[in-house]
């Protein structure tokens, strides 16, 4: 920060022509590489002594793909939630979605994650943007939630393997699970559950000039420190998660999983999410699970609350949502979540 002859604290550095510039140059580098990340994975993968399609091949190119991607994410939604928030103080934000309206900010958060195309650990950024913007907790658990649960990639391969009857009960399951497991999750006032640095994050101002006086360049300036800080503190993490998420992905066998979810037992459902939250992989990748295990003779209901919890609740988006809650937060999460899935899988079971 420097002062101006009105002795004003404002932020310093590169003027405003560098800055947008710097803009520019950023977003059409970041779209770019972003379109490569498929061609550039398998490039990587076939640089090791192993073939593509066995375990080993998935598991790299897997982890080699979805390390710059969900990074790339983070990085773009944190900045813009960084410039966003130098408008929206936590203050400002809070006011918006107090009172009555902020009822209508769990339906609306849950929305928005069925129109977000991302899986579970692609969904984290946006979180952790939401959250650093002051944004009632409850209400981005609703995204959190249903972001990767009931996305439109997994609705579209659900319609076309189960057919639009059973894919439209499953969207208003998530949905509802999304919006009630928020709605729960809000009333409870967990945000002492957060990390401390998020808190502070919180309830730190966006700058020491009025609002009016910050230039657009300014506001840059405030997201690229937001990048730095938050990115600076969860990026090994992400990678960390991504890691178990591929081997996982390469390894898991899927006849294990047909023992378990092969009956209409009372305790395959249970099981099968407790089988589904190690596992890493987003909707896409689970639905052709789903497919065999439905043709193994799995009941519905199992095979969705098996899907659910993979997507929802997998163990990689859990070791990098630990760098914004604590152990009890994620705990009390879980709880929640599964209660939801449970009840799923057990009423699809009895109707379907």
């Amino acid at each position: 920060m420097t002062t101006n002859a009105r002795g004003q604290q404002v932020p310093r550095g590169m003027p405003a022509w560098a800055w947008y510039a710097s803009l520019s140059v950023g977003a059409l580098i970041w779209f770019t590489l972003y379109e490569q990340l498929v061609p550039f994975s398998e490039w990587v993968t076939k640089l090791f002594p192993v073939e593509r399609d066995s375990h080993a091949g998935e598991a790299i190119a897997f982890f080699v793909y979805d390390v710059p991607k969900v990074l790339m994410l983070l990085i773009a939604i944190v900045f813009v939630t960084g410039v966003l928030r130098s408008w929206f103080s936590p203050e400002k934000t809070r006011a918006i979605l107090a009172g009555k309206r902020q009822v209508w900010g769990y339906p609306l958060a849950a929305a928005l994650g069925v129109l977000t195309p991302f899986c579970s650990c692609s969904s984290v950024p946006l979180f952790i943007g939401f959250v650093s913007a002051g944004i009632p907790l409850g209400i981005t658990f609703s995204f959190l939630i249903a972001g990767p649960m009931v996305g439109p990639v997994g609705l579209g391969l659900l319609y076309g393997l189960v057919g639009w009857k059973i894919a439209t009960i499953y969207l208003v399951f998530g949905f509802s699970i999304a919006t009630v497991a928020g709605f729960v999750l809000g009333k409870l006032n967990l945000e002492r559950y957060l990390q401390d640095w998020v808190r502070e994050l919180n309830t730190a101002p966006v700058g020491d000039v009025p609002d009016a006086r910050l230039t657009f360049a300014d506001r840059l300036k405030i997201g690229a420190d937001q990048v730095r800080e938050i990115v600076g503190k969860v990026w090994l993490w992400v990678v960390v998660g991504i890691l178990i998420g591929a081997l996982i992905h390469g390894y898991v066998p899927e006849t294990l999983m047909l023992q378990i979810m092969g009956g209409e037992a009372w305790w395959s459902v249970p099981a099968a999410v407790g089988v589904g939250v190690p596992m890493y992989t987003n909707a896409a990748g689970v639905i052709p699970i789903v497919e065999a295990l439905l043709g193994k003779g799995a009941a519905l209901g199992t095979t969705l609350a098996f899907m659910m919890s993979v997507i929802a609740l997998s163990l990689p988006e859990m070791i990098i949502l630990k760098q914004v809650l604590t152990y009890r937060l994620i705990a009390i999460f879980i709880a929640v979540v599964s209660a939801g899935i449970l009840a799923t899988g057990f009423l699809f079971n009895m109707i379907i």
